[in-house]
């Protein structure tokens, strides 16, 4: 069928890009967003989140007319779903936003639309996601009632990308398409053939669910051993990075850096899918995810240990004269996202610890975020090198590793992603 009308639910990281992608293929796309501050930005032409080349094609789109957003859903040919799938407080995986989408496209979905859910999701989500539908649409049919007939297809396709590359990898990655039915999934390959030069790979909704759960299992495992060995390192008083650096010298060997923790929507939330979903069988992710929870503590414990030591060689100050200074608030080098953030985590314990001594400096943010807000200063890299006593360096932004060893000469470091050493 013609894909002329696309819907694009969820205008965040992944949700405006993809969005972006399809206007710039000239098909009319409307945006869906419940942040009306997002949709009036979007529809001046901007962006709202921090992602290389996206503003330019976002404003070359709106202004072709390809693009526009709106907080009410409306008929097209295809849905995307693409909202936050986050975990409740014993790891239970929230479906919630994926239900309040479903809800909110049902009135205007009508015969022969496709509906893909884009959002990284435990097994059984798309299915869950096409009863929602059924229920709220009894006069159309749906896949689980009567097959490759239904009136309605539905489909889960994961996004597989990386923030600060996401234009390209979402034109050149292979796409995994995991249709309810065989029809479901050549009707998404026909839709996301639209721009995606990659292969596109057919399989079946859970198997497309597990597979991007498993490739950020897998991620996060390989990050904790990175973790727990930086621990043993510190403990006997070894360069974990040049340890690692001798020990991928072996051919067969690529062990990945240690950092302050493991952020984002995906690495440190997916593994407590697979978890929720087989607890007994699940030992080592939950292992992984244990270990890499653990290091923010770790690191503040370093923190805490520094401050003790500013204090013993300034013997005339109390730890209210003391300065630390969060040289990163992000999840990952050079993006503005602080979900999940090891970073913002160890900052807001600090702020706990050190009320009114911290300067927080995130270069890619405008706004102190609420949570470090009235106990953190948010600084300029400058400002803080001069006023700082302690440096603790959470993320690898570009700016931070023009940082000379001269203005860190009279500083304690605490470098948590070794780019000084």
């Amino acid at each position: 069928m013609s894909f002329e009308t696309i819907s694009v639910v969820g205008l965040g990281y992944i949700g405006l890009p993809t969005a972006a992608m399809f206007a710039s293929r000239k098909k009319s796309v409307i945006g869906v967003d419940v942040n009306e501050s997002a949709v009036s930005t979007i529809n001046q032409g901007k962006i709202h989140i921090v992602e290389p080349d996206l503003d330019m094609i976002v404003h070359a789109a709106v202004n072709e007319g390809y693009l526009r957003a709106t907080t009410t859903p409306e008929p097209a040919d295809a849905f995307l779903i693409a909202v936050p799938t986050p975990f409740k407080g014993d790891y239970e995986p929230d479906l919630r936003y994926i239900e309040a989408a479903a809800k909110s496209i049902a009135p205007v979905l009508a015969k022969g639309n496709l509906v893909i859910l884009e959002s990284t999701s435990p097994v059984g989500a798309t299915e869950q996601l096409a009863e929602w539908l059924a229920v709220a649409r009894p006069d159309l049919s749906f896949p689980q009632q009567v097959g490759d007939s239904a009136d309605v297809n539905v489909a889960h396709c994961p996004e597989r990308v990386l923030p600060g590359h996401v234009v390209r990898e979402l034109v050149e990655n292979d796409r995994v398409i995991g249709g309810m039915t065989p029809r479901c999934s050549a009707q998404s390959v026909e839709l996301y053939e639209t721009f995606v030069t990659g292969e596109c790979v057919i399989t079946n909704a859970r198997t497309a669910e597990m597979a991007k759960l498993t490739e950020n299992a897998s991620r996060d495992v390989g990050i904790a051993f990175a973790n727990e060995l930086s621990v043993i390192c510190d403990k006997l008083d070894i360069n974990v990075w040049e340890l690692i650096s001798l020990a991928n010298r072996h051919p067969r060997v690529n062990i990945l850096q240690p950092g302050p923790g493991v952020g984002g929507h995906c690495i440190a939330v997916d593994p407590w899918f697979i978890v929720s979903s087989a607890p007994e069988e699940a030992r080592l992710i939950h292992t992984a995810r244990t270990i890499n929870d653990s290091k923010p503590s770790w690191v503040v414990e370093k923190v805490k240990a520094a401050v003790a030591d500013w204090l013993i060689a300034n013997p005339e100050k109390t730890v209210k004269d003391v300065t630390v200074a969060c040289l990163g608030l992000a999840f990952k080098a050079d993006i503005d996202d602080l979900r999940e953030s090891p970073a913002m985590e160890i900052t807001e314990q600090l702020v706990e610890l050190f009320p009114q001594c911290c300067l927080a400096v995130e270069p890619n943010i405008e706004r102190i975020p609420h949570q470090i807000e009235g106990g953190a200063q948010l600084s300029g890299l400058d400002d803080a090198m001069q006023q700082a006593d302690i440096i603790v360096l959470l993320v690898d932004h570009k700016e931070f590793k023009l940082i000379s060893n001269e203005l860190l000469s009279d500083k304690l470091v605490i470098d948590t992603r070794g780019i000084w050493v």
